[in-house]
């Protein structure tokens, strides 16, 4: 008797949840990232020079490289905030794309430009600057990332943490893609590279915290 009154007890304020969605949370982020787009556009971010630079292989290159992680990352989260599902083989086909992209990066600069003053290339004021500016831009998808953690139930935390933190993190440098002044490979490798690889250890950090059940 005094256990069923301690169940009464405990369960007497429950609530019935929504079932989740994976299309739901899918859309929820999408909805997120062209907003988040559309509003740094529309405070007038975009490099002016931006028509010209379309022709740039480079443009393109960073811009489907951030895209692709940001997708991927996004896609493997949501599915391992399932308990039933681990997203161990999709972070091995993150990082899989990662060595590709900086070996099609290299065949750009190779054909491009030279290995010359790399000091210059690097452009180290812009690049801290970069920096600081693609990590600010992941917050939005960090957030939500974190609440879509909490709404699901991933057993395998670390793993989880680190594919929404690379998500995000590509998500910020997506975006900033749109300001980002060089079209230099190598700048585009180191910098980008700092700047992800910041918001992603932060990220996995929070968000390894936020997703304990």
């Amino acid at each position: 008797m005094q256990t069923e009154s301690l169940v009464d007890r405990l369960s007497r304020d429950l609530q019935p949840v929504r079932r989740r969605s994976a299309g739901r949370d899918a859309m929820y982020l999408l909805v997120l990232a062209l907003a988040e787009i559309f509003a740094f556009l529309g405070m007038g971010f975009m490099r002016p020079d931006m028509p010209t630079a379309m022709d740039q292989p480079s443009l393109w290159w960073k811009l489907g490289s951030m895209g692709l992680i940001a997708g991927l990352g996004a896609g493997i989260t949501i599915l391992a905030a399932d308990p039933l599902r681990s997203p161990r083989r999709g972070l091995r086909w993150i990082f899989a794309c990662i060595a590709l992209i900086f070996a099609s990066g290299w065949l750009i600069d190779a054909g491009g430009n030279d290995f010359g003053q790399l000091l210059l290339r690097l452009d180290w004021r812009n690049g801290l600057q970069c920096v600081w500016k693609m990590d600010v831009l992941a917050l939005p998808p960090a957030i939500a990332m974190a609440i879509l953690l909490r709404r699901g139930a991933p057993t395998d935390r670390e793993g989880t943490a680190l594919a929404a933190a690379l998500s995000a993190a590509a998500w910020g440098a997506f975006v900033f893609v749109f300001a980002c002044p060089s079209d230099d490979p190598l700048y585009i490798a180191v910098w980008y590279t700092v700047g992800c690889t910041i918001a992603t250890v932060l990220g996995r950090a929070v968000l390894l915290c936020t997703s304990r059940w």
